[in-house]
C-alpha cells in the first residue's frame, strides 16, 4: 500500500452504524432489545444519540452494559418507588431517587468522555424553548434532564438552564449523527395506536403526550438511512414497565427481522 493510499484509508471512518433512539416511556425498553439484536448480528455501532428513555438506554450501552443486563437491572427495580411526590410549583414528582439509581450503576462522576462510544443527549430548555445537545462534560444531569417529562417532573437546573424532556421538541435526535459519516438508523418506539380507546383521563393524557412527541418526528424519520419502528409497540402503553420482558422481545425480534436491510447499509446498499 502506498503512502497516499494509507493516508486516504486512515481518514475513512470505520464501518458501522449510528443510532438515534427515541423517547417513549416504558416502550423505550424495546431499545434494549434492538441493541441486543445488533450485538448478536455483529453489526457495529459507532455512535448514539437519544431522547428521554432512548437516552437512558443509549447511556447504559455506551457505558459498556450488555442490553440483557440492563433489562435484568430494570426488572429488579421498583419503578413507582423511584418517583417521590414533591408537589412543587414546577412539577409533581422529583427525580432524586432516579438520579441516585443512575449514579449507582453509571457512577456519580461519570463524564461523556468516559463512555466507550460517543453519545449525544438532547434536552429542552424550557425558558428558551429550544433543544440543547450534550456530548461533553457531566453525564448524569443531562441524562436526568432528557427524561424529565414536563409538568410531571420538576425541571433540572443545569448550566444556567431549566431543562426538561428532550422529546418535547426533538424525539428522534438525528442531527448530531448526520455529520459523522455513518448510516443513521432511527429507532422510533413511540408509534401511535390510533384505534386505542380513551376511557380515562390518564389515557387521554398519555395520548396527548404521544401526539405532541410524534409531531416533531416526521421530518427526522426522513433523514434516516433506515427506520426501525416495531408495529407491535402500538399495543403497549408508555407506563407498561411491568411488561419489560415483552417490550425487550418486541425490539429484539423486529431488529432480527430487519437483518438484510441493516447489512445493506454497511455494504453501501449493494
Amino acid at each position: 500500500m502506498s503512502h497516499e493510499e494509507a493516508t486516504t484509508t486512515s481518514h475513512q471512518p470505520a464501518a458501522g452504524l449510528s443510532l438515534a433512539l427515541s423517547g417513549g416511556g416504558a416502550r423505550g425498553i424495546a431499545h434494549l432489545g434492538v441493541l441486543a439484536a445488533l450485538d448478536e448480528l455483529g453489526l457495529p455501532i459507532q455512535a448514539l444519540s437519544g431522547a428521554s428513555s432512548g437516552g437512558i438506554a443509549g447511556a447504559f450501552y455506551a457505558a459498556g452494559f450488555a442490553p440483557r443486563e440492563v433489562l435484568r437491572l430494570l426488572r429488579a427495580t421498583n419503578i413507582p418507588r423511584l418517583t417521590r411526590p414533591v408537589f412543587s410549583r414546577l412539577g409533581l414528582l422529583g427525580m432524586d431517587a432516579v438520579g441516585l439509581l443512575l449514579a449507582r450503576y453509571l457512577g456519580p462522576g461519570t463524564r461523556f468522555e468516559d463512555l466507550r462510544l460517543p453519545l449525544t443527549l438532547v434536552a429542552t430548555d424550557l425558558e428558551a424553548s429550544e433543544s440543547v445537545y450534550f456530548s461533553q462534560g457531566e453525564l448524569l444531569p443531562p441524562l436526568l434532564a432528557s427524561a424529565a417529562v414536563p409538568i410531571v417532573y420538576r425541571p433540572i437546573p443545569y448550566q444556567g438552564r431549566q431543562l426538561v424532556d428532550g422529546g418535547l421538541l426533538n424525539n428522534l435526535p438525528v442531527e448530531p449523527l448526520l455529520p459523522l459519516g455513518y448510516p443513521v438508523v432511527g429507532v422510533h418506539c413511540n408509534p401511535l395506536h390510533r384505534e386505542a380507546p380513551l376511557p380515562t383521563l390518564r389515557r387521554v393524557v398519555e395520548r396527548t403526550l404521544q401526539i405532541a412527541l410524534s409531531a416533531n418526528v416526521a421530518s427526522r424519520k426522513a433523514q434516516c438511512a433506515l427506520l426501525l419502528e416495531p408495529p407491535a409497540l402500538r399495543q403497549y402503553r408508555p407506563l407498561d414497565f411491568r411488561k419489560a420482558s415483552e417490550l425487550f422481545e418486541v425490539g429484539y425480534q423486529y431488529t432480527l427481522s430487519q437483518e438484510a436491510a441493516l447489512r445493506a447499509l454497511l455494504s453501501g446498499g449493494e
